[in-house]
């Protein structure tokens, strides 16, 4: 396959994409998904991810998007409850993608991508992941005290949150790569569990129908 092939096949998925969205849903929804794939490829693939450390960081807003995006579609606009889970996954993106980055490293470096392991070095990067991951744990409880949601969504988000800090800190302590590992792949089963609750506690005590 060649570059240029490649190139026309997502630049044309990418106006369907947004030209559907436009036409079935909403116009809100269709802004916030060109923004969010102008700001992936322009932002984060072609200007961050080979010039700084901090390139998930930044770039990750793309990532914590989506949400957002079927929350307009759902209603037309962009309110708290679509801040908030925007929050949930950008804070979650760091320690998931340097969890990554650990574990392959050696990887990232021969590719030359400076990610926060290459740069800084493995305590740094610990002791950031456990920032990110004590601030993210509070922000998972906002759907709790905004009423997007109630107690059972929110002893699951506090129960995975101290799962999640626990295998950050024993990481921190002095783990290997395979905790690092390990690791990325709970994290991934922590999103989607976060997310599972929200709809659950959603569904079974706000119905909508």
């Amino acid at each position: 396959l060649h570059p240029r092939e490649a190139l026309s096949f997502g630049v044309l998925l990418a106006l369907l994409s947004v030209a559907s969205m436009a036409r079935m849903v909403n116009g809100m929804a269709a802004a916030l998904l060109a923004v969010t794939i102008l700001y992936y490829v322009f932002i984060y693939t072609v200007w961050l991810k080979r010039r700084t450390p901090q390139n998930i960081v930044i770039g990750g807003a793309s990532g914590a998007l989506p949400p957002v995006i079927g929350w307009a579609a759902a209603t037309g606009d962009v309110g708290l409850g679509a801040v908030i889970l925007f929050s949930v996954i950008f804070l979650w993106t760091p320690p998931h993608s340097w969890a990554l980055a650990l574990f392959r490293r050696g990887d990232y470096e021969a590719a030359g991508v400076p990610m926060m392991p290459v740069v800084a070095g493995e305590r740094a990067t610990k002791r950031l992941m456990l920032i990110y991951t004590w601030l993210l744990v509070p922000v998972t409880l906002l759907p709790v005290v905004v009423g997007m949601s109630g107690a059972l969504y929110g002893c699951i988000a506090a129960f995975l949150g101290g799962a999640f800090v626990d295998r950050v800190w024993r990481l921190w302590q002095g783990a290997d790569a395979h905790e690092a590992r390990s690791l990325f792949f709970f994290s991934i089963f922590y999103l989607f569990l976060i997310f599972v609750a929200l709809l659950a506690d959603r569904m079974l005590f706000y119905p909508v129908f």
